[in-house]
């Protein structure tokens, strides 16, 4: 395979004259007459690849992705042993060119993520290598979008099917262990729950039947009781899948009469707050989560819709999901007196942990829920615990200004460093959102000028993780620069003189 890859990358630079097998490289050494060859052939050899992750509760997908300064692309730059990514094939150098049914090509890389950890415990990338996508983008074009997709309603589809006088409305026909096919009953609860004619059969409460014999599956379904809930995929959409090389993966399916969804709030601060409690405590699975209680009668969490028990899952459409109670009321604390919260009730808490989905994948809207642009200065939010205050120090004299930063409870401050030989040192190239460094107002392409009182324009990185380590706070004095700015520092060919972010997932 390494042949392939030198072959194929050569070829980039060279008029097609050979043949090549993906496998073993070139097949005839000679070279050969080629005028009528088409360029398009030489992409067909590799397509994009898809890797079907799971992860554990507490856990991770298992790898770190990567953004190229000054380019939108999402690159792994490392997979951790013994984990899904290796498992499902995820290597090194691979580019992420779609997330779930979402093409992130040209997405900025805080989207890119927020995707990722708004998919829950099961997530789809489809990838390239990256030297596939060299010789692609050089055939088609750097804004050619190389990301299959599956169109409006060519999608597996999540059905929730009640039982009435004659049962689920479907038989099951199968060829061998794991391939089951449904007919269905006309009027019945399977179609009148959105079951398509001809569906194959994925999984039953979110537990796959690929492996199931019909006698596993016929026991399955009567475990099931009086409501059962299907991922099935139509003849349309697994011809689709079968064409473009996809799975059939839950984290593409549409909801059909899902019996619960989650729900999102929108409050405005008043004169008496929000009117709600958060808390930390363990939910019905045992699992630590964010918990709101107290709604006030009257305020604006009731008025929202806000129910006690709902469990918070987002805020401003980012996921809360593993963060300590800390972090969750920081993520609160930065939308100021304007927030937007993602909930599910208890019922919709236990569907959603079945099927093993998020549910931030069944939100109303399509668009990846950002951060209101109407929001106000940080305002402390109500809650049983001590808040958590502010950390942003006013502006210095002389066009800089000081921050000092917390770690947070993993002892990360949330914030990548990066240099450039060339140009101002050292400087702020990646910030996580509701992180210690967002909340004292750290911005990506901020310049470092002291850490603790020490100058940081010798580019000792060292030094400057030796001071990092000091007891906190930590304190930085930064110049901003923008984004835009921070690129205008890199030149073309220069990505080997600085450090590169990375995130693991």
């Amino acid at each position: 395979m390494e042949s392939a890859a030198a072959d194929l990358q050569d070829s980039a630079s060279l008029t097609l004259k050979f043949e090549f097998n993906p496998k073993l490289g070139i097949d005839n050494p000679v070279l050969s007459l080629a005028e009528e060859h088409d360029p398009s052939e030489l992409w067909s050899l590799e397509r994009p690849r898809f890797c079907l992750l799971s992860k554990e509760e507490g856990k991770s997908f298992g790898f770190h992705l990567q953004q190229e300064l000054g380019w939108a692309r999402h690159v792994v730059c490392r997979v951790e042993p013994g984990t899904s990514a290796q498992y499902q094939g995820l290597r090194e150098g691979d580019r992420i060119l779609g997330v779930n049914n979402h093409v992130v090509e040209h997405e900025d890389s805080e989207v890119v993520i927020r995707r990722i950890q708004a998919s829950g415990p099961r997530v789809l990338l489809t990838v390239l290598a990256q030297y596939v996508l060299d010789v692609a983008q050089a055939l088609q074009g750097n804004d050619a979008l190389l990301c299959p997709t599956l169109g409006p309603e060519v999608r597996p589809r999540l059905c929730h099917i009640v039982k009435d006088e004659g049962g689920f409305g479907f038989t099951v026909t199968h060829k061998h262990r794991g391939s089951f096919w449904l007919v269905l009953s006309t009027g019945g609860a399977a179609e009148r729950a959105g079951v398509p004619p001809g569906a194959r059969l994925l999984e039953v409460n979110g537990v796959s039947v690929e492996k199931f014999s019909h006698n596993q599956l016929n026991r399955k379904l009567w475990q099931s009781g009086e409501q059962v809930t299907l991922l099935v995929a139509g003849p349309e959409v697994e011809e689709k899948c079968r064409q473009l090389g996809m799975p059939l993966a839950a984290p593409l399916a549409e909801g059909w009469s899902l019996p619960t969804k989650p729900r999102c709030l929108h409050l405005e601060k008043g004169p008496q707050g929000f009117g709600f409690l958060l808390r930390e405590e363990k939910g019905f699975d045992g699992r630590l989560g964010q918990f709101l209680w107290e709604v006030d009668p009257g305020l604006p969490a009731e008025r929202a819709g806000m129910q006690a028990g709902d469990r918070l899952v987002a805020v401003a459409g980012e996921s809360v999901e593993g963060l300590s109670h800390e972090e969750t009321v920081s993520r609160i604390q930065v939308q100021g007196s304007h927030v937007s919260l993602t909930v599910v009730d208890p019922e919709a808490d236990r569907f959603f942990s079945m099927v093993r989905l998020s549910p931030l994948l069944f939100l109303e809207s399509t668009e990846v829920p950002g951060c209101p642009q109407d929001t106000c200065s940080a305002a402390l939010v109500e809650t049983k615990d001590p808040s958590v205050e502010d950390t942003a120090m006013p502006p210095v004299p002389g066009g800089s200004r000081q921050c000092f930063l917390y770690p947070g409870p993993g002892g990360s401050y949330g914030f990548q460093l990066s240099c450039v030989a060339s140009g101002p040192c050292l400087f702020i190239s990646q910030v996580t959102l509701g992180g210690s460094a967002a909340q004292a107002g750290l911005q990506r392409g901020d310049v470092i000028l002291e850490v603790n009182g020490y100058s940081a324009g010798e580019n000792d990185l060292e030094r400057l993780k030796q001071l990092a380590e000091a007891e906190p706070p930590l304190c930085l004095k930064l110049a901003t620069r923008s984004p835009q700015g921070l690129e205008a520092w890199i030149p073309p060919g220069s990505g080997k003189d600085w450090v590169l972010a990375s995130d693991l997932l």
